[in-house]
């Protein structure tokens, strides 16, 4: 069974899937970030250099993990956990946005299903995780800092991974928030210490054994893991292991954020 839509007196045709509607709302998001990159994708760039600044200062340049020097260890999780965040912001941001001027009701009252929000929203937010690694390689590869990935297969597949898995993380947090502080809350005490406690400044096997088994139980360590391999070729967690609990994670959340859509769980009045 078909849905139709009318333009101008135009009947038109729509299958299982509004792949013109989904492609909208995905152009929709994208424009929506880019239109003030400074703040979305140079902003987090910035942030990225300072660090690898601050910390070329603080570190004694001897200190190192398995032979590498710490900052050649530090820039590729500090790169994935910006992606992370920014994949995170963006989705949960056009929600809270959303519903706080009202703006909830075209989306819910628009010919796209479930799926066709879900997949839209995701792709934006992937979209601005790419952008912002891709800014901010550019930059610390132009200052010598960065060197090109050792497998550029596993690279891509944990960045898309990555950015996916938070994504979704920020729709279901921009649905269930009511209004920015509970927004904040969750960026603030879950978000940011998964990703700082997930391997980013060190490497897990100096952790004690009762905390390497958090660790592990954090999906976002394995991203970080993930392309921290990819460039080094080192890593604390088999990079297929990481990928398959990435895998079945975001399977997951999908199909629970596809069942909070259709129900419209805190969207509908």
């Amino acid at each position: 069974m078909t849905k139709t839509n009318f333009d101008l007196g135009v009947k038109r045709e729509i299958g299982t899937v509004n792949w013109t509607g989904l492609f909208t709302l995905y152009l929709k998001e994208v424009k929506r970030f880019s239109n003030v990159f400074l703040q979305t994708i140079t902003a987090p760039m910035v942030t990225t250099l300072l660090f690898v600044i601050v910390f070329s200062i603080a570190i004694d340049r001897s200190a190192g993990f398995k032979g590498i020097s710490f900052i050649t260890f530090l820039v590729p999780g500090l790169i994935m956990m910006s992606v992370l965040q920014n994949s995170f912001a963006n989705v949960s941001s056009a929600f809270m946005t959303a519903k706080v001027q009202g703006s909830i009701v075209d989306l819910l009252m628009s010919p796209l299903g479930p799926i066709e929000i879900l997949i839209a929203h995701a792709m934006a937010g992937v979209t601005r995780g790419l952008c912002v690694f891709i800014a901010s390689f550019i930059l610390l590869w132009g200052l010598g800092i960065l060197n090109f990935p050792n497998h550029f297969i596993w690279m891509t597949l944990f960045l898309l991974q990555g950015a996916f898995f938070l994504a979704i993380i920020g729709m279901l947090a921009g649905i269930w928030a009511q209004k920015f502080d509970q927004l904040a809350i969750i960026s603030n005490f879950v978000i940011q210490p998964l990703a700082f406690l997930s391997g980013t400044f060190y490497s897990i096997e100096r952790l004690p054994d009762s905390l390497k088994v958090v660790a592990y139980c954090n999906p976002i360590f394995y991203a970080i893991d993930g392309l921290r391999y990819s460039f080094l070729g080192l890593s604390d967690a088999s990079p297929v292991t990481g990928s398959i609990i990435l895998l079945f994670c975001n399977l997951g959340l999908s199909c629970f954020a596809w069942y909070i859509l259709k129900t419209g769980y805190r969207l509908r009045a």
